[in-house]
């Protein structure tokens, strides 16, 4: 079984940065697919950023150009740099992650992190 443990949640003024981390831990090989997702108040859960084994980032219209998705092979984790904060940013995030080959959609990931808040103030 696979835990996702997210941490670097917090407030934060429009205009500003923060970096979200997620640590793997359960099984010895990689996830292929490791993936970031919000939920707004009172919507459903989209996609953010998504990352494969080796490379190749994909990003939400939205974040492109203001987020920045990473991955660390060796300690297992996956970042998400967070830069120039709109208050429609504000959500709760959630890693994901999957050892199959997927897209960007909710159903594609079996793993789940429980989730951080991020607030972004006016």
């Amino acid at each position: 079984q696979v835990q996702l443990v997210e941490s670097g949640g917090g407030l934060v003024q429009a205009g500003g940065s923060l970096r979200l981390s997620c640590a793997a831990s359960g099984r010895s090989d990689r996830l292929y697919r490791m993936a970031w997702f919000r939920q707004p108040p009172g919507q459903d859960r989209e996609f953010v950023a998504a990352m494969w084994l080796y490379g190749t980032a994909d990003y939400a219209k939205s974040v492109r150009g203001r987020f920045t998705i990473s991955r660390d092979n060796a300690k297992n984790t996956v970042s998400l740099q967070m830069n120039s904060l709109k208050p429609e940013d504000t959500a709760v995030y959630y890693c994901a992650g999957t050892y199959t080959r997927s897209g960007n959609i909710r159903a594609d990931y079996p793993y789940w992190g429980q989730g951080t808040q991020v607030t972004v103030s006016s």
